[in-house]
């Protein structure tokens, strides 16, 4: 048994190693601790014996200590599952630890959470129990209000809240049976009563025209309205341009330019021109709304902004970043009216490089308001438009750049998207894939081509090795063990690749041009993109991987991104004095940015993709019993995901519903019946029948036609 003196010597030892991430050396230590000659032997014994009892842990390859995972205290996200279980991600060990549903010690879905671990089973994953609530990340939910005789409740509509809210009666703010509801958590102290709150707002009834997507704005804690004195600071802002205003910037009025947008687009934040200069070059010109105009730093509208991070896109509405009067009027460059923009004016050689460039504040008048679709008619020689030669020379250009782009390394991606008919009801009576037409894609080109150019420009202008401060749209590498498994499941479909630590864009590039027109093929990319980093804001510039780019920001959006309105204030500053914007935003305040803005970004997309599966979910509740074509989505130990390629929808059939015994092979990503030897895998073909949909939670049943 130790002795006091050396038990004193381990508590010391684990308490220099305790620090989030500390490593240390048995000489760092010994120093750290100020050990003598004369009790270094004690040291050297609790040394052994902290690893002997596995407290601690040798770094391999290295003389440096640790400690054991399970002497560590992590803090982070807690991620539930619709299960009722949740994870939290080890950032410094890079495991997520598993969390059961009896230690999660009334932390919810998002939570910031502490978690002790406990000592790992051989061959098992990490879990651990949640000793502390850091921070509610959110305190409002939305559910389905019921009343008993002495109290109410409120059912959660996200499944991954796993209890019911109980209401006092003097707290149900008039709610009748079955409305649906916004609930304010207001206390929870133990796991053995439900969590205790106030209803807030009363959203609708169920099936009324627009309440499913309301209760996605408010599940997702999305500001629908804008606080007063916001919109009274926007109210208080002139229509008029001053002369004084003007007379700084370059006059672009008499420049044939204008937009191409949705046809549904109310805010145009960017517009296009492109000119033929002598010796084969062009000056291409992309003019964006200049927001940092009319929205200041520290105001009551650049706040909001800022909290809001992005505008949303839900099936029937926009929740956008800025009041209406200025994202639909004053900062949205309509036809024939005069508007403020910043303009980055790029001059192309014969080898489409960027010779030269100017990026300054101008004011313009848009000639024309076009959709994509008007664009795509006019260069397919189905409709004559007086700026038909502009317009077949920017599709030319945009051809070229592509191929140049791809050429280098960039990935072309096509993400497949939905959109919906809706009917007075709010009810979708149809769905249909949208198609990514020649004019999007020549508008994308030019907003990638000016974006890399404003992020180059920053390099140019910065003193050497050591740039200004500055906001940049990056995307790491992908991680190498999930590049490993993916390369894992595109051998299940057949396909050969090169080890994971050799690959590049260029690889997965190519890969998308192999599985081209395969039935396989938005089962392949969809799976690609989640193997992928995420692409984040970041004052730190280093690179784009995705799209080849080893400098990207994002320039082109300022009505309804917040990071784009930052890096148009950071180019006057620097234009002005390359030293201001280092004033205006030190890099601390830029990181604050960043993350806010990357965390609002996953929260819009969470948010559309939920409004989007909600109407799937409803039109396809009228079809129960129809019989449809679909491609196996996923494979899983209890059944297969089959997804429906006009619609996009996805139904799971239930293992229990297919006729035999089947076993599950995760290696091929296969089910197989052991009695007819018939295997389901990702990607086949199959035919299913609408068999149960239940809207309330959100899931699909199908049945295979032939089981």
């Amino acid at each position: 048994m130790p002795s006091k003196p050396q038990k004193k010597i381990e508590q010391e030892i684990l308490n220099a190693l305790a620090p989030k991430d500390a490593k240390r050396s048995a000489k760092d230590l010994s120093e750290q601790l100020k050990i003598r000659k004369k009790t270094y032997h004690l040291f050297r014994n609790a040394l052994n014996y902290l690893i002997s009892s596995r407290q601690i842990t040798k770094i391999k390859g290295t003389k440096k200590y640790q400690l054991s995972l399970q002497n560590r205290v992590i803090r982070g996200e807690l991620r539930m599952t619709k299960g009722g279980f949740g994870f939290v991600r080890d950032e410094g060990n890079d495991v997520d630890v598993f969390i059961g549903r009896d230690h999660l010690n009334t932390a919810l879905d998002r939570d910031i959470v502490e978690v002790k671990l406990y000592a790992k089973s051989r061959g098992k994953n990490e879990d651990g129990y949640v000793t502390k609530i850091i921070e509610r990340t959110r305190v409002y939910f939305v559910g389905t209000f019921h009343h008993t005789q002495y109290y109410g409740f409120v059912v959660p509509d996200d499944p991954k809240i796993y209890r019911d809210f109980f209401i006092p009666k003097e707290k149900q703010n008039n709610a009748e049976e079955g409305q649906k509801v916004l609930v304010l958590l207001e206390k929870w102290e133990s796991d053995h009563l439900n969590p205790e709150g106030s209803i807030k707002d009363i959203i609708g009834r169920p099936g009324d025209a627009g309440v499913d997507v309301a209760s996605v704005a408010y599940s997702f804690q999305l500001a629908i309205k804008f606080p007063d004195q916001v919109t009274a600071e926007v109210d208080s802002i002139s229509d008029k341009i001053p002369d004084t205003e003007i007379g700084n910037r370059l006059d672009l009025r008499h420049l044939t330019c204008f937009t191409i947008d949705p046809d549904d687009a109310k805010d145009f934040d960017d517009a296009v021109s492109l000119e033929k200069l002598p010796g084969n070059r062009l000056e291409l010109g992309v003019h964006i709304a200049d927001v940092s105009y009319y929205v200041t730093p520290r105001s009551a509208v650049d706040k909001e902004a800022y909290q809001r991070g992005t505008s949303v896109y839900l099936v029937d509405r926009v929740i956008p970043m800025l009041p209406e009067r200025l994202s639909n009027h004053l900062c949205s460059l309509q036809p024939e009216k005069d508007r403020l923009a910043m303009s980055c004016m790029m001059q192309l050689d014969s080898n489409l490089e960027v010779s030269s460039y100017k990026i300054v504040p101008t004011i313009i008048n848009s000639n024309k308001r076009f959709a994509y679709e008007q664009v795509q008619d006019i260069i397919s020689h189905k409709s004559d438009h007086p700026l038909y030669d502009i317009l077949y020379d920017m599709w030319h250009l945009c051809k070229q750049l592509t191929d140049k782009r791809l050429n280098e390394g960039g990935i072309d991606f096509e993400t497949p998207e939905v959109k919906f008919d809706l009917d007075e009801s709010g009810f979708p009576v149809a769905i249909q894939r949208k198609e990514r037409l020649d004019s999007n894609r020549m508008i994308e080109e030019f907003m990638l081509l000016a974006n890399k150019t404003v992020a180059r420009h920053i390099k140019l202008i910065s003193d050497k090795g050591n740039l200004l401060p500055f906001i940049y749209r990056i995307h790491e590498n992908p991680d190498p063990e999930k590049m490993r498994k993916f390369l894992e499941f595109l051998k299940a479909f057949g396909y050969k690749t090169n080890p994971a630590q050799k690959v590049t864009a260029k690889f997965f590039q190519q890969m998308i041009e192999q599985i081209k027109g395969t039935p396989e093929e938005i089962i392949i990319e969809e799976v690609a993109l989640r193997s992928m980093m995420k692409a984040v804001y970041s004052p730190d510039n280093v690179g784009h991987f995705g799209l080849g780019f080893d400098d990207y920001t994002h320039f082109t959006s300022p009505i309804r991104r917040y990071p784009d309105l930052i890096v148009h204030r950071l180019l006057k500053a620097y234009s002005e004095n390359s030293h201001s914007g280092s004033q205006l935003y030190k890099r601390h305040g830029l990181v604050k940015i960043c993350d806010q803005a990357t965390k609002m970004e996953r929260t819009a997309l969470e948010a559309e993709r939920e409004s989007i599966r909600l109407k799937q979910n409803e039109y396809i509740s009228r079809h129960i019993g129809e019989q449809f074509d679909g491609i196996i989505s996923g494979v899983t130990s209890f059944g297969i995901f089959v997804e429906l390629p006009d619609t996009l929808v996805e139904g799971l059939v239930h293992i229990r519903d297919l006729t035999g015994y089947y076993i599950y092979d995760e290696r091929t990503y296969t089910l197989m019946n052991t009695e007819t030897d018939k295997k389901l895998r990702l990607g086949d073909p199959v035919r299913i029948e609408v068999a149960k949909v239940n809207l309330e939670a959100g899931k699909v049943d199908f049945k295979l036609v032939d089981a």
